[in-house]
């Protein structure tokens, strides 16, 4: 069974930093891509970036580039999403995801088929 675990939501101030980890489990981690989601109250999920099964390419969403990084640890089957320079519209739920095909090549859409339950990331202003 395939299961994704967030952790390192919270609440900050604007202008302030976290870092998001996602274990992952059931499946062999360094084989496939990995997203991150998030989504604000009354609103549609949004992709936030995502970073292939090897490490070496990462994609961000317009509203996070240069604010946000995606990394991972194949070693410890985690996925980190660091977050600097945070404003209050990035308060959502933040969730990670999987791919559902190893070594997707990295010019295709991804296709997630396991999530996280997600963590909670409040900006104040």
């Amino acid at each position: 069974q395939v299961q994704l675990v967030e952790s390192g939501g919270g609440l900050v101030q604007a202008g302030g930093s976290l870092k998001l980890s996602c274990v992952v489990s059931g499946r062999t981690f360094n084989n496939y891509h990995m997203g991150w989601f998030r989504q604000a109250p009354g609103k549609e999920r949004e992709f936030v970036g995502r970073i292939s099964w090897s490490g070496s390419y990462t994609s961000y969403a317009d509203s996070v580039k240069g604010r946000f990084t995606i990394s991972r640890d194949n070693a410890k089957n985690t996925v980190y999403l660091q977050m600097n320079s945070l404003k209050p519209e990035d308060t959502a739920v933040y969730s990670c995801a999987i791919d559902s095909r190893p070594w997707r090549p990295v010019g295709l859409r991804g296709e997630y088929d396991y999530w996280g339950q997600g963590t909670q990331v409040t900006v104040s202003s």
